[in-house]
């Protein structure tokens, strides 16, 4: 993350997925009053994952600031504080002041912290700027050792490696002092920081690469798919996600982090501030919240900061709060989201993948969504009987697209049926996997199972349309509701 002395335009990736604003996945209901979050955190926490905020020492003794931080997030990472330039100003002479208070107070409020940065081309102090080749490889490495050794048992993730990928087409590495070392070096800060702690989490993190058909993502991707199969200690993959209008959360967002997480590592939203303001913020917001949920090892996401002022793009209004303080659209649309629930996250005692196991090609189509899933025999439903409702986009022409629903029995259900309403011009031309009926106007289709509609509690079903967009490729709005 770039810090305001450091702000510029993201570019390379003003080119969106053709003509969607928004990468809206799901729409979920049916979620007993009783089991809803209240807050950020208890939202979050009923998949498994985390929701986080970053936090500057110089805001601590602002009591708004503190009271909504306190209440609303059980994440914390250090907004500038535990970069190196703030905690090895001088070679070899460490200050963990402020880094220590931002730990401290998360610690003592019962939440986890993220290390956000130990190696990065950029916020080095001085004299590491200075130098080049053994000598800075060598004093990166020193740092990264000292730091996390400090910190040890106090940190669950640790960007270990920040923004090391050059932006554009290139799929280059950034020519920075540090790759000028030599191409390895971003293993050897992961095998350092492994030694010096060894039950952090330790993340890639890195800004543009939320596109899956970008070469900067796919260069990540290769290099995270190299790093399993020689086995160099890497656990997660952060994805930075600063939006705005030229650079909207892309229509395949979630494929991303599905493709990722499919290597054998977590994914984790780091960063997330998306400029705008109403109901176009808040839906880009609840697309980004929907991805993750999508992904059973999405295991948290992180807003980059408390409020619009406290914002490193604070002219853009990105936050989930406004200068006051106070709950924006943005703010209810991410809590649904996380009350409609998702893929619960894994049992993290379960044994990761074998690192010498080949990954999967990044060329290999990711699994058909529309192939449909056997409805299985079922015990009777017990409870309230709920379900959810996931779109993913299909195939795009000229005039049309496809779309395709999961259904997902967050209970024992008997039956379902799924509410699907698309916005004018569009109409719905075609159906597969399922009998639908349709309201008078013809821009709301109700889909039933055209067999039995049981579904185990965690089991999914799928159907599929094609919609004739008239010029709108806004994305239909879908939910699910159970028997």
């Amino acid at each position: 993350m770039r810090t305001p002395r450091q702000r510029h335009a993201r570019g390379p990736l003003a080119a969106a997925v053709s003509g969607l604003a928004v990468a809206t996945l799901a729409v979920t209901l049916a979620v007993p009053a009783a089991a809803a979050g209240s807050t950020l955190q208890a939202a979050a926490a009923e998949s498994g994952r985390y929701f986080g905020t970053a936090i500057a020492a110089s805001r601590l003794n602002d009591s708004t600031y503190t009271t909504i931080a306190n209440r609303e997030f059980n994440m914390i990472t250090a907004e500038n504080e535990m970069k190196m330039d703030a905690l090895e100003p001088s070679q070899n002479q460490f200050n963990y002041t402020n880094g220590d208070r931002i730990v401290n107070w998360a610690r003592q409020n019962g939440k986890q912290v993220r290390g956000h940065a130990l190696a990065w081309h950029s916020q080095q102090p001085g004299w590491m700027q200075n130098m080049s080749g053994t000598a800075l490889r060598n004093a990166m490495l020193n740092h990264v050792t000292q730091v996390a050794t400090y910190y040890r048992g106090k940190i669950h993730s640790w960007d270990v490696v920040n923004e090391a990928f050059a932006d554009g087409s290139s799929g280059a590495r950034r020519d920075s002092n540090l790759q000028r070392t030599g191409n390895d070096w971003i293993e050897a800060a992961f095998r350092a920081a492994r030694a010096a702690d060894p039950n952090a989490r330790l993340c890639y993190n890195d800004y543009n690469t939320d596109n899956w058909a970008h070469a900067k993502t796919q260069a990540v991707y290769n290099m995270v798919r190299d790093f399993k199969s020689r086995g160099v200690p890497i656990d997660c993959v952060g994805f930075q996600a600063h939006f705005n209008s030229g650079n909207p959360v892309p229509s395949n967002y979630d494929t991303t982090l599905r493709n990722f997480a499919a290597l054998g590592v977590d994914v984790q939203i780091t960063e997330l501030d998306i400029e705008g303001s109403g109901s176009s913020q808040a839906q880009q917001y609840q697309g980004v919240v929907q991805a993750c949920l999508s992904v059973a090892r999405c295991t948290g996401i992180t807003v980059w900061g408390v409020r619009d002022t406290d914002s490193w793009r604070a002219s853009g209004t990105p936050l989930l709060f406004d200068g006051s303080g106070n709950k924006k659209a943005a703010y209810t649309s991410v809590l649904n989201a996380l009350n409609a629930g998702g893929t619960p996250v894994p049992n993290p005692t379960t044994p990761a993948p074998n690192p010498t196991t080949p990954a999967p090609n990044p060329t290999t189509p990711v699994p058909n969504p529309t192939t449909p899933v056997p409805n299985p025999t079922t015990p009777p439903p017990t409870g309230t009987p709920s379900c959810t409702a996931t779109y993913s986009e299909g195939q795009k022409w000229g005039d049309r697209f496809n779309g395709t629903v999961t259904i997902r029995a967050t209970t024992n259900i008997s039956g379902w049926a799924s509410t699907v309403t698309v916005r004018s011009p569009q109409r719905i031309s075609a159906t597969w996997s399922g009998t639908p009926t349709w309201n008078a106007a013809g821009n709301v289709m109700t889909m039933r199972p055209s067999g039995s509609g049981a579904l185990a509690a965690g089991q999914t079903a799928t159907f599929g349309f094609t919609v004739m967009h008239g010029g709108n490729w806004t994305w239909p709005t879908v939910s699910c509701s159970a028997s």
